[in-house]
């Protein structure tokens, strides 16, 4: 339904850029963007209009979810193309600390509240092991796109704290996005009957063919870029980018795993070349999506006293779990006390890829639509938290290095 997307697009990209203007992400415009056309606001005062205007199910429409999923492939494709390999190795020890704790921590948080969690929570079709498995990876998660943005408004980019930020953020993510492909297959062929190891095994060796076939591909596109049709590099990505999700997929594991891994085979472009279809997607792809993932919601839901609660445990958790987790990670890399705290900061932020996991748990059926709201609230608390705890931390980083210089003078 064209004029669903149309006025999805026009929702989340003007609501995208108030949001920029009062100093938010603008993740938070687009995902409200949904809220307001959705149940929660629009689809409650007038729901002929909202019926008439987009449709008796628009959260299901195939355009839209056709779009959302184009975004969400391209979104973690070419977040993996940011992971900068040479700042790794040299950094290994301290990106190795910090990606190790950010990730398990928060993991094993998630499944501690999960196992809490009441069943009445859980989606229709959840076991308990997916349940709390999922859980567990939307805590452990950070957004590379969200956390650039921030890095970059706050001239933290090409820092230290920022590269590291950054490193750690995409090693994080690589696990998470193996957690989650184990749950996925967990969900779609289940344990019994040796399906589950075979997927398993698929995904290994997937991960096993990435390694291997990463130079070759580089190569290619190398030469495709430096030839007469390199205009054609960016369409060669998005083949590869869609290409992997769909191998995935077809293996019963989570098609952003696949995402992942083709944009780790693309690795960084020089020259500004995935410049132009990173632009599209970040102005149009992921507002769709987002605004998408904000029809789903249904913010009554918080008028209930327990889904409230829950959902105030499950914030104060994910929140106290990550930078502890990557303070704690950073101090044993051979950071510095405010270091290590803007490690912890820049981690929290959740973005696009904490509503990523809530759409595949609520897809499965693992999350029900109460979780799924407290996990896209929780990316939404987290993104905007980020930038003012990054500030604080960073400014104090650079008081202690002044008074440092001074007393070396």
């Amino acid at each position: 339904m064209l004029s669903l997307l149309a006025v999805v697009l026009i929702a989340a990209v003007g609501l995208g850029l108030l949001a920029r203007r009062f100093g938010l992400p603008a993740l938070v415009g687009e995902l409200l963007a949904g809220v307001v056309l959705g149940p929660s606001v629009f689809g409650y005062v007038w729901p002929d209009a909202s019926e008439r205007l987009l449709g008796s199910d628009p959260a299901n429409s195939p355009a839209l979810s056709a779009v959302s999923t184009l975004g969400v492939l391209l979104l973690v494709g070419l977040a993996a193309t940011e992971l900068d390999e040479e700042f790794l190795k040299r950094r290994a020890a301290a990106v190795g600390s910090i990606s190790a704790f950010g990730f398990a921590i928060p993991l094993l948080a998630g499944i501690g509240v999960g196992l809490l969690v009441p069943q009445q929570f859980h989606g229709l079709d959840s076991a308990n092991v997916e349940f709390v498995l999922l859980l567990g990876v939307a805590l452990s998660v950070s957004a590379i796109p969200v956390i650039t943005r921030i890095l970059v408004d706050l001239d933290l980019l090409k820092r230290d704290i920022g590269q590291l930020t950054l490193a750690s953020c995409a090693v994080t993510d690589m696990g998470a996005w193996v957690v989650l492909a184990a749950v996925s297959a967990l969900a779609t062929v289940g344990i019994s009957g040796g399906q589950f190891p075979l997927t398993i095994a698929a995904m290994i060796g997937v991960l096993v063919f990435t390694w291997l076939v990463r130079p070759w591909v580089r190569r290619g596109l190398d030469r495709l870029e430096a030839s007469s049709h390199g205009g054609y590099t960016s369409a060669a990505v998005v083949v590869l980018i869609i290409a992997g999700g769909a191998a995935t997929d077809a293996m019963h594991l989570e098609a952003a795993l696949g995402a992942f891994l083709a944009g780790i085979l693309v690795g960084k472009r020089g020259g500004g070349v995935l410049a132009p279809l990173q632009s599209v997607t970040t102005t149009v792809l992921a507002p769709v999506f987002l605004a998408g993932a904000g029809l789903h919601l249904d913010v009554t839901d918080l008028g209930d006293p327990q889904t409230l609660m829950w959902g105030a445990v499950v914030l104060l958790v994910a929140i106290v779990a990550k930078f502890a987790a990557a303070y704690l990670g950073a101090r044993i890399g051979g950071l510095a006390h405010w270091e290590a705290a803007s490690l912890g900061a820049g981690l929290n932020a959740r973005g696009a890829v904490e509503i990523i996991i809530a759409t595949v748990g609520l897809n499965l059926g693992i999350f029900s639509p109460q979780v799924y709201m407290v996990v896209v609230l929780l990316a939404l608390a987290t993104s905007i938290m980020a930038g003012p705890m990054l500030i604080y931390t960073t400014r104090r980083t650079e008081q202690v290095e002044a008074i440092e210089s001074n007393q070396h003078i």
